[in-house]
């Protein structure tokens, strides 16, 4: 059985700093692709940074220079450091592993970034 378990969110002021963890089991880690995914209340889940198995990465546009994603093939862990956050960047956050139809997902961990 795959399963993705995300943890590392919360609350945080604008300007701060959050990592967000994916750690997966079930599957032979090192083989997917990996990608993180975001949700904010009304809006459509949207792509924030993917990271191939030799490790190219991906960002959108709206976090360049301020979210770094990573991976770490030997604790079967994906991260996503997250900087400078902005109230925009307020969503549930989502883990993936691998590409269209052989694609599995985690649960979600809630952003909040307010004062």
């Amino acid at each position: 059985q795959v399963q993705l378990v995300e943890s590392g969110g919360g609350l945080v002021q604008p300007g701060g700093s959050l990592r967000l963890s994916c750690v997966i089991s079930g599957i032979t880690f090192s083989l997917y692709p990996m990608a993180w995914y975001r949700q904010a209340p009304g809006k459509q889940r949207e792509l924030v940074a993917s990271i191939a198995r030799l490790g190219t990465t991906t960002y959108a546009d709206s976090v360049k220079g301020r979210f770094t994603i990573s991976r770490d093939n030997a604790r079967n862990t994906v991260y996503l450091q997250m900087n400078t956050l902005k109230p925009e960047d307020t969503a549930v956050y989502y883990c993936k592993a691998g590409l269209g139809s052989t694609s599995y997902w985690g649960q979600g961990t809630q952003v909040t970034v307010s004062s």
